[in-house]
């Protein structure tokens, strides 16, 4: 079992992921940032820490182990402590713990427990698809030179043409007044000559098809069949997943499970790792999702979450 990856999967849902009896890897939300001196642009991410004072089991990784794997809550437990006791053993031996995609552990000379987070992924889902650029730097020192000819070269004009220039732009200020008015004005004509138009053929469309109505006559000789259309009530963005498992008949099980527990449980396909998803119930809201989700977290599955995606 690689504890990594199911640490990894937790921390785009959850801000704290507990390892019993080792440690938390916390989870802080970052803005975007702009480095001035490489004019490189960062989207916002969630930067990883660690917290070894958190140890006390909150059933998150481990019923989160259970599901993907199909095993019972003590088994995942088992499995939990055997990984944290191998963990342990080679942080003692002066080793350099990798845990992919979330960071690297040591232990320091002084005991203490260094962590040293990856940047390989940004578990901040609001920037997904974001990614770092380098915008080419702007000068502004052309920008700045063609101000100031313009500002040396005004004055000169303005002294040697100052009566001929001021009576130019007196009739150029009327002309362009006049210009605008009488585009104004016509432009709303025009358009109030389009909507008449528009309400006329409406109108007359309206009378023909009465006219039609009234002289169409309708005959059934005997009774049409009865059709019966299977709509599907579960469409919607707002999905609340049960789980997600590698091999599609544990799928299958927990999908017979929520339906025999009366929920319109269905199969969403695979996710981007894989693995086959199952979930409780899909709705158009995110209110009326929130609200279910709550009561399911209460009394059937406390890891359950809510996915928005649009399902074809």
């Amino acid at each position: 079992m690689q504890l990594s990856y199911y640490i990894s999967n937790l921390l785009y849902r959850y801000d704290c992921v507990v390892v019993p009896d080792f440690g938390a890897f916390l989870a802080h939300k970052i803005s975007a940032e702009v480095h001035e001196n490489t004019n490189s642009f960062y989207p916002p991410k969630k930067r990883l820490s660690f917290n070894a004072q958190l140890q006390s089991n909150d059933g998150v990784l481990a019923n989160h182990i259970s599901e993907i794997e199909d095993i019972s809550y003590e088994n995942a437990l088992s499995k939990i402590a055997k990984q944290v006791a191998t963990l342990k053993q080679r942080l003692e031996n002066k080793e350099t713990v990798e845990l992919q995609n979330i960071g690297e552990l040591q232990n320091t000379k002084d005991g203490q427990l260094l962590f040293e987070p990856s940047y390989r992924l940004n578990y901040l889902t609001e920037a997904f698809g974001l990614s770092q650029f380098v915008s080419p730097a702007i000068s502004r020192d052309t920008h700045l030179k063609v101000v100031e000819d313009i500002e040396n070269k005004i004055p000169i004009v303005l002294s040697t043409r100052k009566r001929n220039t001021q009576s130019v732009f007196k009739y150029a200020a009327v002309a362009v007044v006049m210009l605008g008015l009488g585009g104004f004005f016509g432009s709303n004509a025009y358009m109030q000559h389009i909507e008449q138009q528009n309400i006329l053929a409406q109108e007359e469309a309206n009378n023909a098809l009465d006219t039609k109505i009234q002289e169409a006559t309708f005959v059934v000789s005997s009774p049409l069949p009865t059709i019966t259309l299977d709509v599907n009530k579960s469409a919607g963005n707002f999905h609340i997943v049960a789980g997600a498992f590698r091999i599609e008949a544990n799928c299958d099980r927990k999908l017979r499970q929520l339906k025999r527990l009366g929920y319109n449980a269905r199969k969403i396909g695979q996710n981007r790792y894989g693995l086959h998803q199952v979930v409780y119930d899909s709705y158009q809201s995110r209110q009326d999702a929130q609200r279910a989700l709550y009561k399911i977290k209460r009394t059937q599955d406390s890891s359950a979450w809510l996915l928005i995606k649009a399902l074809p």
